[in-house]
């Protein structure tokens, strides 16, 4: 039995998805960058919440220097992170959906208690954002631009 050339596609998947012309670029979706907007604005709510907290540090005497450290650092650091979160999200890369769709599930066990507990509107800015990224990220444009499927060139 003759073995077939290098070069041959086994299988229909095997093919190589045709490269766009150049200077073409996917079209970005209304739900991506509404998406990433959120993601990124809670991003910099962290960030001011820890500069919030550094202010406060500053202008008072902790009652732990080391857990007030580490929630500085704890703040500031998933300001960033979510910020480059937001960044490739918009960008297209697949791996964010799953970063953001954790972090929106986190702010969705905080909104609970709140709403709870009778804060109403600190419940709802904590509950509506989280559950409008949820339903955005598993549309089938965004799903489809974070996999660049539909012949544009694959991202990470």
């Amino acid at each position: 039995m003759p073995t077939p050339p290098v070069n041959d596609p086994q299988l229909p998947g095997d093919v190589p998805a045709k490269t766009p012309p150049a200077g073409h670029r996917p079209v970005r979706p209304g739900g991506v960058v509404l998406a990433a907007g959120v993601v990124g604005l809670e991003g910099l709510a962290l960030l001011g919440a820890g500069i919030w907290y550094i202010v406060g540090l500053l202008t008072s005497v902790p009652q732990s220097l080391g857990g007030s450290i580490f929630m500085v650092v704890l703040l500031l650091g998933l300001g960033v992170g979510l910020g480059a979160v937001a960044v490739n999200l918009y960008r297209g890369f697949r791996w964010t959906r799953a970063a953001a769709f954790v972090w929106q599930l986190l702010m969705l066990t905080i909104a609970g208690p709140t709403l709870v507990g009778g804060l109403l509107l600190p419940g709802l800015l904590l509950l509506v954002p989280p559950l409008m990224v949820l339903v955005l990220l598993f549309t089938p444009k965004v799903v489809a631009f974070t996999l660049r499927s539909g012949g544009a060139p694959p991202v990470l």
